[in-house]
């Protein structure tokens, strides 16, 4: 009988990789996951794509990922999202996504990014709530 393998979980990944960093890099995704955070205490935290951090409600909002020069926040649905602050700044050819690359010692609008977040969750839940195109509640067409 094999030994059921101990899975841990995507807030705990996240922890270790912010403590793995061990820089500014680090210091800005644990300052990022908790703006993401207080915009909606209901996002859930996982971990894809063999070590990407992902915060969802009812679908992807965003991803925070970690190279060398940049921690960058990749929403799902950017392209579709308002963003009168223009915190976008990167993937902006894209049809579906669009990204804000936080350089060193870069500030973030807390404020502004709170607001997008939150207008990717709204988009999120509005999506899930409609219906299928060629469906009818119960039938298959």
């Amino acid at each position: 009988m094999k030994r059921p393998i101990a899975v841990e979980s995507a807030s705990a990944r996240i922890d270790q990789r912010i403590a793995e960093l061990g820089d500014w890099r680090g210091k800005m995704l644990a300052k990022v996951r908790g703006i993401v955070h207080q915009a909606d205490p209901e996002i859930v935290e996982e971990w894809k794509w063999m070590g990407t951090p992902v915060w969802s409600h009812a679908g992807i909002i965003c991803t925070g990922e970690t190279y060398k020069n940049v921690v960058k926040m990749t929403f799902a649905k950017g392209a579709a999202l308002k963003d009168p602050s223009g915190l976008f700044n990167s993937s902006l050819d894209g049809n579906t996504r669009r990204a804000i690359d936080i350089r060193e010692g870069e500030k973030i609008d807390e404020t502004a990014l709170k607001d997008l977040i939150r207008a990717a969750v709204a988009l999120n839940l509005i999506s899930k709530s409609k219906p299928t195109p060629g469906r009818v509640r119960g039938k298959r067409t």
